[in-house]
């Protein structure tokens, strides 16, 4: 049986200058959407990519000041669309961040879309994740985006690597991938007709890896879900299912507590824990140099529905 990855004796190893290439290559990306774009924004749900997203943004925009201070405004306010269904201590960090930096968040409720009839739940307990795309939808019509700035990544879904980094939406927020547009030389085309937005993922050739190097590079605050922590679960087809109001134990099935982190922090009715003893970044990255799985193929009930569930959701406006 092979020892464990120790996370103190890799680190040193490490070579980060690809990091600086994709630092570099996220903040040329960031500064062009300013550039194109009269109403951009970024959306920033408190998970460890839009962590990221947001830290390149400062760099790409602030003035940097002692240690890991920034002094300045980013040119664009952050978007999040709360299901409603989203874990407690993400939505408090998440706030914490805005307040600590200053800048300005724009909401989108699904809850809001319920009560206007844009959303109909088949039952009380349904997951609301798929029904982000009507919330998010109708904050764009409300606040005129035309770009909101996205973490998704190539290597968690095939739907998401088969998207360009300007990823052109027309004016029903539909992903058309037959009819995307070419991106040579980093020439991005952004033109625009009435009604229509780009979505832009200036970390789209980031790895899970690079993300969680980053973050221990830089320092990055998460929520502490991110890191080893005791959680009540129920294991079902293969998955460990946290406990919580929207998502109780089913008939037969036994609550045990283990040691879990979180890959991803989605909605609660569809997002899986895995078993992990890493408590900080350095940890982290260790795991992650030997899992064969991405974050959303171990951890996310949504995308195991159909091998399409991911591009159908695009097509229809998710992000």
């Amino acid at each position: 049986m092979n020892a464990p990855v120790d996370a103190q004796t890799l680190a040193p190893a490490f070579d980060h200058q690809h990091l600086d290439g994709l630092e570099e290559e996220a903040v040329f990306i960031l500064r062009e959407v300013a550039a194109s774009f009269e109403r951009p924004a970024l959306l920033f749900s408190g998970g460890k990519d839009s962590c990221v997203v947001l830290r390149l943004a400062e760099k790409a925009f602030k003035r940097r000041v002692a240690g890991q201070q920034f002094q300045g405004r980013l040119p664009f306010p952050l978007l999040h669309v709360d299901t409603g269904h989203n874990f407690p201590d993400v939505i408090a960090f998440r706030d914490q961040r805005v307040a600590e930096m200053g800048e300005r968040l724009v909401v989108g409720h699904v809850e809001d879309s319920i009560r206007r009839g844009t959303v109909r739940l088949a039952h009380e307990l349904e997951s609301r994740n798929p029904h982000q795309t009507v919330a998010l939808l109708e904050a764009i019509e409300e606040h005129r985006f035309d770009a909101l700035i996205g973490g998704a990544r190539r290597d968690e879904e095939k739907a998401r690597a088969k998207e360009r980094i300007f990823s052109h939406r027309d004016s029903f927020g539909q992903w058309q991938p037959k009819e995307q547009r070419p991106e040579l030389w980093t020439l991005f085309n952004t033109r625009l007709r009435p009604g229509e937005h780009f979505r832009v993922f200036p970390i789209s050739n980031w790895t899970e890896l690079d993300v969680w190097m980053y973050i221990a590079r830089e320092g990055i605050p998460l929520p502490g879900l991110y890191y080893a922590h005791n959680r009540q679960v129920v294991r079902r087809k293969g998955l460990l299912v946290p406990v919580t109001p929207v998502t109780p134990p089913l008939a037969g099935e036994t609550v045990e507590t283990a040691q879990v982190r979180f890959r991803t922090v989605g909605d609660m009715t569809c997002t899986c824990p895995v078993e992990s003893p890493a408590a900080n970044a350095a940890e982290v990255v260790a795991e992650t140099l030997t899992v064969t799985v991405s974050e959303r193929g171990a951890t996310r009930m949504d995308d195991r529905s159909s091998e399409a569930a991911m591009e159908r959701r695009k097509k229809e406006g998710y992000f």
